[in-house]
């Protein structure tokens, strides 16, 4: 006499689970995008004065310095400073670029996020 065999219970996600994960993942896809750019902006806004610090090494003025600024924004697509927003100073021997905002970014409706960001040449 052979014995019943009891069957497995069946496994996988539920089609409210897909949803929900979807969900979950389009979000955070949706806030990535909207994200990921202020910080690359950012970055590229860090580079250029350290890149111009480095090149300049205390010889030129602040005009020349906002000058090399403006030519690496327009070249990088840097939108959220200006070459008028850098504070330009001189320590120890060596030129100190910086610069510090805020950027808004909407996310939906009447919500959005604020994002402080600072840099400067001295500390990379």
């Amino acid at each position: 006499m052979s014995t019943p065999r009891l069957q497995k219970p069946q496994r996988g996600i539920t089609l409210t689970g897909l949803f929900i994960a979807l969900f979950v993942l389009i979000a955070a896809a949706l806030l990535g995008m909207k994200l990921i750019p202020p910080y690359m902006e950012f970055a590229t806004a860090r580079n250029a004065i350290q890149a111009i610090a480095q090149d300049r090494l205390g010889t030129t003025t602040p005009q020349e310095i906002r000058r090399a600024f403006d030519s690496r924004a327009s070249i990088d697509d840097i939108t959220a400073i200006k070459a008028a927003d850098l504070d330009i100073t001189k320590e120890g021997g060596e030129i100190v670029i910086s610069f510090a905002y805020r950027k808004e970014v909407p996310l939906f409706s009447n919500v959005g996020v604020y994002m402080d960001f600072a840099a400067s040449s001295r500390n990379p």
